[in-house]
């Protein structure tokens, strides 16, 4: 074989060929094997229940199978606010659940946080739940995949399972006039939270009771998606640090953000705050006062 200055010598390549493929063969057996399921946080639609009280935490993974064998399916007729009709769901009740995951003494918590696969962060007072009927569905009452047309989000279309949050609120004004709050789907964690878990989003003491308002309505509306001081969910932006979103955004375009916010942004995925939502035009002149008082609040979400 004739040889230049770019190539090597057969001999060479004799001795180098078994070594290549010897190395080639451990980088493969070495490397992890990657599945589509590597990355996902439900583990096989197993839903992790938390108790968290600072003293004795606890952790139990459930399957939608073993919940239905702590409480018995049924079927539930609902208002569905993301697609603004009606829907049967096949639900378990929650309260029975939360018997069984975190002992009947879950009532005396302040509230439930339920965590989404996407980041999404809903945290309900434990009193809506003594106060409302809550489930957790995880079937269409029919043979149809679970999944729904999200109008709230440019008809996205979105699976629901492991479980849906939802609640008996055909019959019931307060209920149907919260819309699409405390309705998480996607649902791979829920936490039982012996204390307030928003200590950085609090407003400051000087703050007015128009911030002070709004920071109710930004509890109820906004935090399952967005952080204010690195609190709340991981869906949407972080909103104060470490500059506030009344810092760079114009007070009109804020406004109008929040109220219908594809009349600014093209596709966004971003729902305006609820129609059905009573006196909505103050609700969002108290969540920019809350914003603006947090604005000058800034606490570094790294701190302690």
């Amino acid at each position: 074989m004739k040889t230049g200055e770019n190539l090597i010598p057969i001999d060479v390549l004799r001795i180098l060929l078994p070594l290549l493929i010897l190395l080639g063969s451990a980088f493969v057996q070495a490397s992890p094997p990657v599945s589509a399921s590597s990355s996902a946080p439900v583990r096989d639609g197993m839903v992790e229940f938390r108790t968290k009280n600072g003293v004795d935490n606890k952790t139990r993974l459930l399957s939608v199978d073993d919940l239905k064998t702590i409480a018995a399916p049924v079927s539930l007729k609902v208002f569905e606010p993301h697609e603004r009709r009606e829907r049967s769901y096949r639900v378990l009740p929650a309260r029975a659940i939360f018997d069984a995951a975190f002992g009947k003494d879950w009532k005396n918590a302040e509230e439930i946080i339920f965590v989404a696969i996407d980041g999404y962060r809903a945290i309900v007072p434990v009193s809506k739940f003594i106060e409302h009927a809550g489930y957790l569905a995880f079937a269409h009452d029919d043979s149809r995949p679970f999944a729904m047309t999200n109008r709230l989000q440019n008809d996205e279309q979105v699976p629901l399972g492991p479980l849906y949050l939802v609640w008996d609120n055909i019959h019931s004004k307060a209920l149907l006039e919260s819309g699409a709050s405390d309705m998480p789907y996607q649902i791979r964690m829920v936490e039982l939270v012996s204390s307030g878990s928003l200590g950085k989003m609090t407003p400051p003491a000087e703050a007015s009771a128009q911030a002070r308002r709004g920071f109710t309505h930004f509890r109820k509306y906004c935090t399952a998606c967005h952080t204010v001081n690195g609190e709340g969910g991981i869906k949407g932006p972080e909103l104060n640090y470490p500059v506030s979103v009344t810092e760079y955004m114009q007070p009109g375009y804020l406004k109008r953000w929040i109220e219908n916010p594809q009349s600014i942004r093209y596709n966004t995925t971003m729902p305006g705050l609820g129609k059905e939502i009573p006196g909505r035009k103050q609700v969002i002149e108290e969540l920019i006062a809350y914003l603006k008082a947090m604005s000058a609040a800034k606490r570094d979400p790294a701190a302690p």
